[in-house]
């Protein structure tokens, strides 16, 4: 099945800049729903960024104009451009990819990643 692999995170000071990266192994011709979430410490999950399987893609109220989301669907990437960084985007950022039906895609399920650490400091 899928496997779902984050990085990109590291530490940046507010006003900084980070790219993320979403590698998904497999089915490279199969349409996907791809979506950023990030989880600070003991805090819910929550939805940053994502593309839907018709390529439309939305964002989160505290993220918008400061990040942007893009795929690149003949690799199996999905990116997350984050500029403007403020300290209350320091949390775990996870991937997470749901695939269309179709003979070229594999079992409908959510596929999560491990996460990528992204710290910011005032």
């Amino acid at each position: 099945q899928v496997q779902v692999v984050e990085s990109g995170g590291g530490s940046v000071q507010a006003g900084g800049s980070l790219r993320l990266s979403c590698a998904a192994s497999g089915y490279p011709s199969c349409k996907y729903d791809k979506k950023w979430y990030r989880q600070a410490p003991g805090k819910e999950r929550e939805f940053v960024a994502g593309i839907d399987y018709d390529g439309s893609s939305r964002y989160a109220d505290s993220v918008k104009g400061r990040f942007t989301v893009s795929r690149d669907n003949d690799k199996n990437m999905l990116y997350l451009q984050m500029n403007n960084l403020k300290s209350e985007d320091t949390a775990m950022y996870y991937c997470k990819v749901r695939p269309n039906s179709g003979l070229r895609c594999p079992f409908i399920q959510d596929y999560w990643g491990k996460g990528t650490l992204v710290t910011i400091s005032s």
